[in-house]
C-alpha cells in the first residue's frame, strides 16, 4: 500500500468521500448559495469514483467548502449558515467556507 502522507487510514478516506457528497447537498440547500466553486485552479474537489465532485474537500483534518453566494443576505450570514448545516457532518473537523464568487440573482450571472 503506498502511503499518501495524509495519515488517514483506507477506511477514514472511505469514510471522508461519503461525507463530501452530504456536505455538497448541505452547502447547496443552504439560503444564499447559489453553487458550489472549485476555486481558480479546481483545488477544492473530492475525487470519488468515478467522479470528481468540486467545492467540498474533505480531509481528515479539516473540511473546505467554496461557494458561490447570491446578494440576498449578507455574506457572513450565508457562511454561517452552510458551517451549521454540516457540522454534524463534520464532526471535530474545522470548516472553513469560503466565498469564491457573488452572483446577483442565484443563476450565475455576476453583478
Amino acid at each position: 500500500m503506498t502511503d499518501t502522507g495524509t495519515g488517514a487510514s483506507p477506511a477514514a478516506s472511505t469514510a471522508a468521500t461519503a461525507d463530501a457528497g452530504v456536505i455538497a447537498e448541505r452547502a447547496r440547500g443552504c439560503r444564499g448559495v447559489a453553487g458550489l466553486s472549485g476555486g481558480p485552479f479546481g483545488t477544492v474537489a473530492t475525487y470519488l469514483p468515478g467522479e470528481r465532485l468540486p467545492g467540498v474537500s474533505v480531509a481528515g483534518h479539516a473540511v473546505e467548502i467554496a461557494i458561490v453566494a447570491t446578494m440576498e443576505r449578507p455574506l457572513p450570514e450565508t457562511a454561517d449558515e452552510v458551517r451549521r448545516a454540516v457540522t454534524d457532518v463534520a464532526g471535530d473537523r474545522p470548516i472553513n467556507v469560503r466565498i469564491d464568487d457573488v452572483v446577483v440573482d442565484g443563476t450565475g450571472e455576476g453583478p
